[in-house]
């Protein structure tokens, strides 16, 4: 590297710090510290080392950077406004401001450049293990000796990123499958928000990567040299994951904060910015940007531009020559027609009663072949929650064309690497475990409804009625903490008609979805074999339905809703005019008109009694505060299924008696 580029960068280094002080300063809130501590870092990755078109940010060619310390966004944003993304000055002014694209913390869809949602800490590392999962998938199964997908996912991580359980997590596994385009880089400047680091923690970082499987690097985050050899033998010759510790101090450039947790989390102060300019010798002026820098990136601009021609012209001569493989891709790009998908389920017959569970592995089975999308795991639960593609091969570190995943026992991982993985846009991940263990999940879960990342979640044990395994293992609280989640769309579908409605509406949601599933066998109900659109795509629908005023409408989910019949069946008998509402999503149902919500759950239906095999809370939203709810007051017990429907009264005798 010579001396004039050596220059050049420093200055984009001290541009990064002045646009990440002002905009910090300027929004009087922020966190300095990362962007002042890893400009010289940022300046190098964005103007030398990643492969990127900045005009075109979903080029499918691209090297992916996906910021796992989140709160460091000023340095992400002076990146990707300095190379050229549609982030402009005056978004950089406008930080953390009321529909500004440069949001508090990175948010995926919102600014042209940023991968992944990040902020909770050591998700981005999972999220990118995701990305460079899936590519290695891609370029493996369908790159066929040209290089379309073999770019690389780089992870700026912080100390926090990686105390964070969920980095060991996905660390783990990348390092177990060998990804080669996998590169990690830790900012290494012992500070965290409350104090130094060695307060909290001591281990050997280094020594625990290379016991991950990782090929380890330890640089100067100011020698640019240096840097610059270690990416050059990345790009060159990564055989492994890779975990570059770059070492930096925080707030770098602060005469009187540099190395001190005081710049992490605050604005420095307008007289330590103005100190901070004086001493990198910049203008005072806000916001400034040199002729030199602008220059610098104006001519990187052209030279990526033609890269990204050059990857055109590959993909379309790849085009020409491997037609069903090209064929087979853009498929996998393209929106999935419900009406297809029903078509294929309206042939696939399915035996009951049976287990929501193996219902589901039924309807997988039928749609593996037509949606080449679909790829998915398990949490090491294949065998019991079902989620296994039986025509298609394991995916391991040999092999990567198979289309099933092994994730290990690690939930919380695994919800976030299917993230990650969905950005790609050619897959449609799916992942599946125990409903109880949705806890470890919640926070990817969270990010993914955040993001709109169309993540398919398979829950199964959905209930107390799972039996002997006991209160540890059946969920009460989960069903209600998902519902509580926004632009989460909850299924627990009733029977096999549910099942295969279930997963047509969440293939189809541009969006993550949870489907839960019973353990228990449960019969079909010729009440739920309405058309789609008249019954699940409701998100809940009248099953039954007398002449005239209901005196009781019953409302029910899953396993819960054959309860329900046969409570109205023995109401009937009792004279009463009974109505029967499936409920199986109720964010589908809030989607619909005020009119036939009033339909359904209004038009003098007696009174309201909820069943569900869980807590009651959010019920009385729908059944009123006079309603009934069959609900759990507390844990389960470890017992047969039958003892506990009579323990917790959820057997008709108990409801009817209840209702009278």
């Amino acid at each position: 590297m010579d001396d004039d580029l050596k220059n050049t960068l420093g200055k984009v280094a001290n541009t990064i710090r002045g646009l990440a002080m002002d905009g910090v300063q300027k929004a009087r809130s922020g966190h300095p510290g990362l962007p002042m501590g890893c400009a010289e870092l940022g300046a190098l990755l964005y103007g030398e080392v990643l492969r990127h078109d900045p005009k075109s940010p979903a080029w499918e060619g691209r090297d992916r950077l996906v910021l796992s310390a989140g709160h460091g966004s000023m340095w992400l944003y002076s990146c990707l406004h300095l190379s050229g993304y549609a982030v402009s000055l005056d978004d950089l002014q406008r930080f953390r401001q009321l529909h500004a694209n440069t949001p508090g913390h990175p948010e995926y869809g919102i600014t042209p450049g940023v991968e992944a949602t990040t902020g909770p800490l050591g998700q981005g590392i999972a999220n990118a293990v995701g990305m460079a999962l899936g590519l290695q998938v891609a370029q493996k199964t369908w790159g066929d000796g040209a290089p379309l997908f073999a770019s690389k996912v780089f992870c700026l991580c912080g100390d926090g990123c990686l105390m964070e359980g969920v980095s060991s997590e996905a660390s783990s596994f990348a390092g177990h499958m060998q990804l080669s385009n996998f590169v990690l880089i830790h900012d290494a400047n012992q500070i965290t928000l409350d104090g130094k680091l060695d307060e909290s923690c001591s281990e050997d970082t280094k020594a625990r990567y290379k016991a991950y499987g990782f090929r380890v690097y330890d640089v100067d985050g100011y020698d640019f040299e240096a840097m610059s050899q270690v990416f050059q033998e990345i790009r060159t010759s990564q055989k492994t994951p890779v975990f570059v510790q770059v070492h930096t101090t925080i707030g770098k450039g602060s005469p009187n904060k540099a190395g001190s947790h005081k710049v992490h989390g605050a604005p420095l102060g307008e007289e330590e910015v103005a100190l901070a300019k004086k001493q990198m010798g910049m203008p005072e002026a806000a916001f400034y940007i040199p002729q030199q820098v602008l220059a610098y990136f104006a001519e990187k601009r052209e030279k990526w531009t033609r890269a990204h021609e050059a990857w055109q012209e590959t993909y379309q001569r790849w085009k020409r020559e491997h037609g069903d493989l090209a064929g087979t891709w853009e498929k996998m790009h393209a929106s999935l027609d419900p009406q297809e998908l029903l078509h294929t389920l309206s042939n696939l017959e399915i035996s009951t009663p049976i287990a929501g569970r193996s219902a589901s592995h039924a309807v997988l089975q039928a749609l593996a072949p037509v949606c080449p999308q679909l790829y998915g795991g398990s949490a090491d639960l294949s065998g019991s929650d079902q989620t296994m593609l039986d025509a298609y091969p394991l995916i391991v570190k040999e092999n990567f064309s198979g289309r099933n995943f092994k994730f290990g026992v690690r939930e919380f991982a695994m919800a976030a690497m299917m993230g990650g993985m969905s950005t790609l846009g050619a897959f449609r991940p799916f992942c599946g475990t125990f409903l109880v263990f949705s806890d470890y999940m919640r926070n990817a879960i969270r990010l993914a409804a955040l993001s709109h990342y169309p993540v398919i979640y398979q829950f199964t044990h959905d209930s107390i009625f799972l039996g002997e395994d006991g209160p540890t293992h059946q969920p009460v609280e989960h069903l209600m903490a998902l519902r509580a989640i926004p632009h989460l769309r909850v299924f627990r579908p009733a029977d096999t008609h549910e099942v295969k409605g279930a997963w047509i509406s969440a293939l189809c949601y541009q969006g993550p979805s949870a489907i839960i599933l019973s353990r228990q066998k449960l019969p079909d109900h010729q009440e739920t074999d309405v058309p789609y659109e008249k019954g699940l795509a409701k998100g809940a629908y009248i099953v039954r339905q007398e002449e005239g005023k209901a005196d009781c409408t019953l409302m029910a989910t899953g396993s819960e809703l054959g309860l329900a019949l046969e409570v109205a069946d023995r109401l009937t008998k009792l004279g009463k005019n009974v109505r029967v509402v499936s409920f199986v999503c109720w964010e589908l149902f809030e989607q619909q008109d005020t009119g036939y919500k009033q339909t359904v759950v209004g038009n003098n239906p007696g009174k309201k009694v909820s069943i569900e095999a869980g807590s009651d809370l959010g019920w009385y939203k729908y059944i009123g505060e006079e309603g009934i709810a069959i609900a759990l007051e507390g844990f389960g017990m470890s017992a047969p299924m039958p003892d506990l429907q009579a323990e917790f009264g959820f057997h008709a005798d108990a409801i009817v008696e209840r209702i009278l």
